[in-house]
C-alpha cells in the first residue's frame, strides 16, 4: 500500500493511489478533484534534445519539464480538494495527453474523502 502526505499553503493532505488508507476509515465521498496543466517545449529544450537524440540517452530537459508539470499538477488537484474540505484523496492517477504539436497536458485526479 502506497500513499503518502503532501504538505502545500501550510496544510497536510494525505494523497493515496489505493483506494483505502490503512488505519483510516472514511466517512465521506466528497467526489472527484482534479489538477492539470499544460506545457509546451521551448526551443532550448528541443535544440539539446535533438543533440542527446543524435547521441542517445535520457532527454533530462524533458524530464525535468515533465516532472514539474506532474507536481503542479498534483498542487491543484490538492487546492480543488482543499476547497471541498477534503481529509484525503484516494485513487490519485496521473494521465497525460498531447493537446498540439509540442505540447502535452497533464491531469492529476481522485477522489476527495472525509475520515
Amino acid at each position: 500500500m502506497v500513499y503518502f502526505v503532501i504538505t502545500y499553503y501550510l496544510s497536510s493532505m494525505l494523497i493515496a493511489n489505493t483506494e483505502t488508507i490503512a488505519g483510516k476509515e472514511i466517512k465521506e465521498t466528497l467526489g472527484i478533484v482534479r489538477g492539470s496543466t499544460v506545457r509546451a517545449k521551448n526551443f532550448g529544450s528541443d535544440f539539446f534534445a535533438s543533440l542527446k537524440n543524435i547521441v542517445g540517452g535520457e532527454i533530462s530537459e524533458y524530464t525535468r519539464l515533465l516532472a514539474d508539470a506532474r507536481e503542479q499538477a498534483l498542487e491543484r488537484l490538492i487546492q480543488d480538494a482543499e476547497e471541498i474540505g477534503a481529509d484525503a484523496v484516494v485513487g490519485v492517477r496521473f494521465t497525460t495527453s498531447a493537446v498540439m504539436q509540442g505540447s502535452a497536458e497533464i491531469l492529476a485526479y481522485g477522489t476527495a474523502v472525509k475520515f
